[in-house]
């Protein structure tokens, strides 16, 4: 086999392969993309459940009517915030939670109430499970971005048109005394 030609084949392995990697580095980036994706839909049902607990809460006539406003305003905030505003509005929300139930006596008030235990124990599963979400929703976006900073990615252009994945970053810390009084 003539020199040339046996250049030429490794040559055309060479950029196969190479092709092939950056197939594969494409794919990963989209798969990627799609569990970004999916994590938000997760999270957004979890705040959307959170915020609509907390807002039944408010209006059911359990807790005082202080508490009953401040929770309301809140969860209505969150549920109504538009995208720009939504982190500021789930962390208020947060803010309101804790504000309400900081004490464990209002945990208890809202549990001896008819109704009240099960408002409880909803309220806060929906409470332990945002924090997860949106843990998982920024491990996602974390994986996708450290990828996309990598010099093949932006040369070849592999990400498209895609914008650049964003945390959401908010204040998701669960009322101490709604957690320990409803575990």
């Amino acid at each position: 086999m003539p020199p040339v030609t046996a250049t030429l084949i490794w040559i055309l392995v060479v950029l196969v392969a190479v092709g092939l990697y950056l197939s594969w580095t494409a794919g990963r980036l989209d798969r990627l993309h799609a569990r970004i994706d999916a994590a938000r839909a997760a999270l957004d049902a979890q705040l959307l459940r959170r915020a609509s607990v907390a807002q039944e809460l408010a209006t059911s006539g359990v807790l005082d009517p202080a508490a009953s406003i401040v929770l309301y305003e809140a969860a209505h905030a969150a549920r109504q915030a538009v995208e720009e505003q939504r982190e500021v509005a789930e962390s208020e929300l947060s803010q309101a939670l804790r504000a309400v139930f900081a004490e464990p006596q209002q945990v208890d008030g809202v549990r001896e109430a008819p109704g009240g235990e099960e408002a409880a124990l909803e309220l806060a599963e929906a409470v332990r499970r945002v924090p997860m979400a949106r843990r998982f929703h920024n491990d996602a976006v974390r994986a996708a971005r450290a990828l996309r900073l990598h010099r093949k990615v932006r040369w070849f252009r592999l990400a498209g048109h895609a914008p650049f994945p964003m945390a959401f970053e908010m204040d998701d810390e669960p009322p101490p005394a709604l957690i320990e009084r409803a575990a």
